[in-house]
């Protein structure tokens, strides 16, 4: 199995050179729009796509040949990953562009990047920390991907592969109940609270409410002023949920690293559609919307391919209705749950028990502990939602 780690640098490009990335990502752009409109849209194959358009491509947006080869390859992806989603690709916007090891290489003696853009070959300097240091340091990456971002800065996104470490010997469980209360609940009873999360989603929702209100109103000089608010706010939100994302992730892996435990996860796709269609106030819906529990996910998958730890993706189904004791629904009210087996009557926190529940789902589907862990008799058919074929395992993944 490959992994692939991305690191992101800043780049200092010089006015003269910015002119040339600004024309190799709309000419990038325009190519993938033209090669999206002109193939048949049932067609994802990237050299089918390109033995079509790339001659085409070559000639009316002065790429070099495998600039014009990468812009059909990611054509082909995003066709591919829309018929998955079963949505219809998106125009492309000329935001970034992918580089191969004939058009991009990374100068460890310099601290420069080499890159073919429109107009001919330029080196350009890399804002570099210690942690892009360390990670390049002696290492030949063989691709990239340009990106402007929204603040109007250029970043070099460079991918470094290796092969990743063979999975532990594992011969325990750890589920991971994830919510919004709690962000993660984990079956060794480690807990992280989401107030913090809520009452930063809630501060910039007013700042943003309150400043985009006077930016249409009042002078010109405090209009100036909100609007330089607005921008300063851009991105704190998102970069303040990541960084938590970050250390619940790490501190799962280690603990399940020491344990020599794999990670049993709920599959939450689709959630917001179904909780969308609920009726609640526009205050829950924000919230709801904006909860990054994918992105946790991604973390935690990633951080576990790095360390061995293999982690598996369980359906949901019951998880949080049936009791971890004698596996009988029970009832659940908020934060507290109560089994309704007369011959158990366990009560606690609800999630703690969903994290339970998770851990043996787990170890059935993992094979560690085979069928005996769900000898006893089950009215939810839980066992059937975890064993249909509806668990699957992580593949690789891209740390930024």
């Amino acid at each position: 199995m490959k992994q692939v780690l991305t690191i992101v640098c800043k780049l200092n490009p010089s006015n003269e050179v910015i002119q040339k990335i600004e024309s190799t990502l709309k000419a990038f752009a325009n190519a993938c729009n033209y090669a999206n409109q002109t193939v048949k849209p049932t067609i994802t194959s990237k050299t089918t796509i390109q033995s079509l358009v790339y001659q085409t491509i070559r000639k009316e947006f002065d790429l070099s040949a495998n600039l014009a080869v990468r812009a059909c390859a990611r054509v082909g992806a995003n066709r591919k990953t829309a018929k998955q989603k079963k949505k219809p690709v998106k125009e492309f916007k000329p935001t970034s562009a992918d580089y191969d090891a004939r058009i991009f290489a990374f100068r460890e003696k310099d601290w420069t990047v080499s890159l073919t853009l429109v107009g001919g070959r330029e080196h350009i300097p890399i804002v570099t920390s210690n942690y892009q240091i360390g990670k390049l340091k002696g290492r030949k990456p063989t691709s990239a991907q340009l990106c402007k971002y929204n603040d109007g800065k250029y970043y070099i996104h460079i991918q470094l592969k290796d092969d990743a470490p063979k999975p532990i010997k594992a011969n325990n469980v750890i589920g991971i109940d994830l919510g919004r209360t709690d962000l993660a609940y984990t079956s060794q009873d480690k807990k992280w609270s989401g107030k913090d999360i809520k009452d930063v989603r809630d501060k910039y929702s007013r700042l943003r409410a309150s400043s985009q209100k006077k930016a249409s109103k009042g002078t010109r000089s405090s209009r100036r002023r909100c609007r330089q608010l607005l921008k300063l706010l851009s991105g704190k939100e998102r970069r303040f949920q990541r960084h938590i994302n970050h250390v619940i992730s790490k501190t799962v892996v280690a603990d399940a690293l020491q344990a020599n435990s794999i990670i049993a996860l709920e599959d939450l796709t689709g959630i917001r559609e179904d909780t969308n269609q609920q009726p609640r106030t526009k205050t829950e819906r924000r919230r709801s919307n904006s909860w990054a529990f994918f992105q946790l996910r991604q973390f935690i998958e990633y951080k576990g391919i790095t360390q061995g730890v293999e982690t598996y993706i369980v359906p949901p189904a019951y998880s949080s209705k049936s009791c971890h004791k004698c596996l009988h629904l029970g009832l659940r009210s908020g934060k507290k749950f109560k089994c309704a087996n007369s011959a158990c009557k366990w009560s606690g926190d609800a999630d703690q028990n969903a994290s339970r529940v998770l851990a043996i789902i787990g170890g059935v589907v993992s094979l560690l502990r085979g069928s005996d862990s769900l000898s006893c008799t089950w009215d939810s058919g839980l066992l059937k939602h975890s064993t249909d074929g509806g668990v699957r395992k992580p593949r690789h993944f891209s740390a930024g």
